[in-house]
């Protein structure tokens, strides 16, 4: 369910769905807010291998993606050589040949600019990265890029609270009004059910006014607490634990958490006992628009009069620690092992804690844990903010991991290009696990289940949303004072659903 693409409201498994709405007479077009924490998307996968040939990796120049049918071709079925081993196909020079035309075709399908795609197992690994950077500059996609990352941020967030919790400066079962005052119903709502996408808090990527305030102006900064308000001034959708629904509050409010117990702004603590013990070395979270060289640029929809524009220098601030990271394949590749296993941050009782995986809605073999998502076998995240996606996902009886990262997050035919990419990609590599998630619900929904459009944010199938602010501070404290749009906590909100968004709004999505 976290990790942005202007705000278009998009459901994620836990926590990342994609919400259409009708545009405000103003905008010609409907947008889309990504979640920056999780989305279903962006699922960490993993696929077993096993085998005696270990095939030489595959580090060579960029591949240029190719124009191609706009129907992929039937997947074809396993040979003698390459059947599964352990759960996922023994990469051989004819596995790796048939994922570059299957990726080929994803891309000339939805019209994908470029696309960066590692898979690791025991075997060997596939490395590769085809078509653009760049449009107008024709630079060709490289895997060393950074690349906004969206809901797989929530990620993050989420070990931080569990290297806390193996501190001993906080509990999954606290209520979050210890940490954060003025939180409707705070006082029933613990830090486990916010990381679980089970608290009932509104999403505040889908307010109106935080999307046309976003939508107005994509530079603009945005607060913690700013986010908060737009949350806020909305009744709770459920009471805690009824159930479970994507939201990119949830991980603003956990990020809060973390500066206060942690003791430190959370970028800060994110580098010190998350990103640098993990080996991310390319991994950040910033504080503005800063974007490090070299990056892709990335093209979304999600824009006032809904053509094509290039996000890549619009403020993430608005999905802070549910989607505004940026990192690169390889750290990305990394992290899918240490986010299935824990290992070297967490004990194996804590990383337990992160595993405990409840149903999302009726959607088979698919369940959200402590931010982060497990699909057919692949435990991981996915993300999706303007311009970018994200997916990571491990498969653990194989020891396989898989990163996909992308310049663009449009859809094409109501599906999210990197879950076409994912599924295109797994129905090769892990026949038996081949990665998908829900269809998004009816825009408005209150009740909608994961989906694969979260986030900058996050659940197997939800997206994680991101949060604007009015200026950016270096560190956001979560004892601040209350914005005059929050509401007082109450000792028992009454359980209401979400009010659709009223006809004529333009919407984001995030994930």
């Amino acid at each position: 369910m976290t990790d942005t693409r202007r705000p278009r409201p998009r459901p994620a498994i836990p926590g990342f769905v994609r919400v259409p709405h009708s545009p405000r007479p103003a905008v010609p077009r409907s947008t889309r807010v990504v979640s920056a924490a999780l989305a279903l998307t962006g699922l960490l996968a993993v696929s077993a291998c096993s085998g005696d040939s270990k095939p030489a990796q595959q580090d060579g120049p960029a591949v240029t993606a190719e124009p191609a049918a706009l129907s992929p071709s039937p997947t074809p079925s396993p040979t003698p050589t390459d059947s599964p081993s352990g759960g996922v196909v023994r990469l051989t020079p004819d596995v790796m040949s048939r994922l570059d035309v299957a990726i080929k075709q994803v891309m000339s399908q939805a019209s994908i600019p470029g696309v960066i795609v590692g898979y690791t197992t025991p075997d060997g690994s596939y490395q590769r990265a085809f078509g653009v950077a760049d449009k107008d500059a024709g630079t060709t996609m490289s895997p060393d890029l950074y690349m906004r990352i969206g809901g797989v941020t929530k990620t993050f967030t989420a070990t931080a609270v569990l290297r806390l919790l193996e501190q001993g400066k906080l509990g999954l079962d606290d209520p979050i009004t210890t940490y954060v005052p003025n939180v409707p119903g705070g006082d029933g709502i613990t830090l486990r059910q916010l990381g679980e996408m089970r608290s009932g808090l509104f999403n505040y990527t889908l307010d109106p006014d935080f999307q046309q305030a976003y939508l107005n102006d994509p530079n603009r900064p945005f607060t913690p607490d700013q986010l908060l308000a737009y949350a806020f001034k909305h009744p709770v959708n459920f009471a805690p634990d009824a159930r479970f629904e994507y939201s990119d509050t949830n991980l603003i409010l956990l990020g809060l958490v973390v500066e206060k117990a942690g003791g430190q702004p959370l970028p800060d603590f994110l580098n010190q006992q998350v990103f640098t013990p993990a080996g991310l070395t390319k991994t950040s979270l910033p504080t503005d628009a800063a974007f490090p060289d070299p990056h892709a640029h990335g093209y979304t929809n999600q824009t006032q009069s809904g053509a094509v524009e290039d996000s890549s220098t619009w403020n993430p601030s608005w999905g802070w620690a549910a989607g505004a990271a940026i990192s690169n394949l390889a750290d990305l590749q990394t992290w899918s092992k240490v986010l299935a296993t824990g290992e070297p941050l967490l004990k194996p009782a804590t990383q337990a804690e992160r595993l405990k995986f409840k149903a999302v809605g009726t959607a088979p073999d698919v369940g959200y844990g402590f931010g982060v998502f497990t699909a057919h076998g692949w435990i991981g995240h996915n993300g999706s903010l303007p311009g970018y996606e994200s997916v990571v996902l491990y498969l653990p009886q194989a020891q396989a991991g898989l990163a996909i990262l992308l310049n663009t997050d449009i859809e094409h035919d109501g599906s999210e290009p990197s879950t076409s990419l994912a599924q295109a990609i797994t129905q090769i590599v892990s026949p038996d696990n081949v990665y998908t998630v829900p269809a998004p619900p009816a825009s408005g929904s209150p009740t909608a289940s994961p989906t694969a459009s979260p986030t900058a944010s996050p659940s197997p199938a939800v997206s994680p949303t991101a949060s604007p602010t009015a200026s950016p501070s270096p560190a956001v404290s979560p004892t601040a004072s209350p914005s005059p749009l929050v509401s007082p906590t109450a000792t028992t909100p009454p359980a209401a659903t979400t009010p659709a968004v009223p006809t004529g709004t333009a919407t984001l999505h995030v994930s």
